[in-house]
């Protein structure tokens, strides 16, 4: 049997199918930058207020029926929704130079992912716009000693497009700007009587690393509400990978948890103090923020995930073990 001519028809199909798979990325990755580069959002004139069900003086958690419309009209439609597939593919290759280059070589895309922390955004910041350690540090003291004075939680996620030869301004200016617009205008006085913005935000960071959705964000926002509300440790494994990830020889930023981190000396161990940590672990967006200022009432003060991200939460420690046990076998 001559197998020549197979051989070279498999060759054939094979090459095609890869040219056409190839073409297809191309085509995936170039409509996502133009879809990032088509959707730059336009500063609005007036800003929605932020709905607020929460009273942090008053300990009471009450229900808006606002909150769904805000977050339909003002959060999932929104360009910087990290829902739209478009700024998913962004967020993965952002860093890569082949990406940026795509469509506009002059052109950048700096992504900022819901949840990440400081550390995070300026190491990509600094790789996608070949900044030097002076650069990075101009860009961090101009975030730092902005309003408000906190170390992490105003690098307002999104997908900021700029020059290649952006300087540290420019993408303070940038940033600060959306944060301003999407966050401090829409935290008004009344919002601030209720929840200080220095605790949404700390609250909002927790979510990003916590929870999953929108919906799943207001059902751990009332947990955690609630275990302040009676002065109970948050109890938060976030909170102690923030602080072992802070390590200067922790090689990843969100180590997993061990046991023995329970009991690390850190202001950021919510097992050992109760409260809030002194800061935001991460940069929240404005989903994790709006689910911060309205919690799903609840009696529940203990919570966990599955691995396959179902939620279950109890209003009782021995609720909590039991529902454990009936999952996994055994209780924590």
């Amino acid at each position: 049997m001559n197998w020549r001519p197979l051989l070279i028809r498999i060759t054939y199909v094979s090459v095609l199918v890869g040219s056409t798979f190839a073409t297809i990325l191309i085509l995936v990755f170039l409509q996502s930058k133009i879809n990032i580069y088509k959707e730059q959002p336009i500063k609005e004139e007036v800003v929605t207020p932020f709905p607020v069900s929460v009273n942090s003086h008053t300990e009471t958690i009450f229900y808006d029926p606002t909150v769904i419309e805000f977050f339909s009209e003002n959060v999932a439609l929104s360009p910087k929704s990290k829902n739209h597939w478009w700024n998913q593919v962004a967020a993965v290759f952002a860093t890569k130079g082949w990406y940026q280059n795509l469509a506009s070589p002059v052109s950048r895309i700096v992504v900022i992912w819901p949840g990440e922390r400081r550390e995070q955004v300026v190491k990509d910041m600094a790789d996608i716009l070949r900044w030097d350690e002076a650069e990075v540090s101009e860009f961090e003291s101009l975030i730092d000693t902005s309003f408000p004075i906190l170390p992490d939680g105003k690098y307002f996620p999104g997908q900021y497009v700029t020059h290649r030869d952006a300087t540290p301004e420019d993408i303070y200016q940038l940033i600060y700007e959306a944060f301003d617009t999407e966050v401090l205008q829409r935290y008004t006085p009344e919002v601030e009587s209720n929840v200080p913005l220095y605790d949404a935000l700390i609250i909002a960071s927790l979510l990003e690393r916590e929870a999953s959705d929108f919906e799943n964000m207001r059902e751990v926002a009332g947990v955690i509400w609630n275990r302040l509300f009676i002065d109970m440790p948050l109890q938060l494994d976030a909170t102690l990978q923030y602080a072992v990830g802070s390590r200067p020889y922790e090689k990843s930023w969100w180590p997993k948890v061990k046991p023995s981190d329970k009991f690390i000396d850190s202001p950021f161990n919510t097992y050992q103090n109760s409260g809030l940590p002194p800061a935001p672990i991460a940069n929240p967006s404005v989903e994790a923020i709006l689910a911060a200022l309205n919690p799903v009432e609840t009696d529940c003060l203990y919570y966990f995930h599955t691995d396959k991200g179902e939620y279950y939460c109890s209003a009782s420690y021995e609720e909590h073990v039991a529902k454990l046990k009936s999952i996994y076998g055994r209780g924590s």
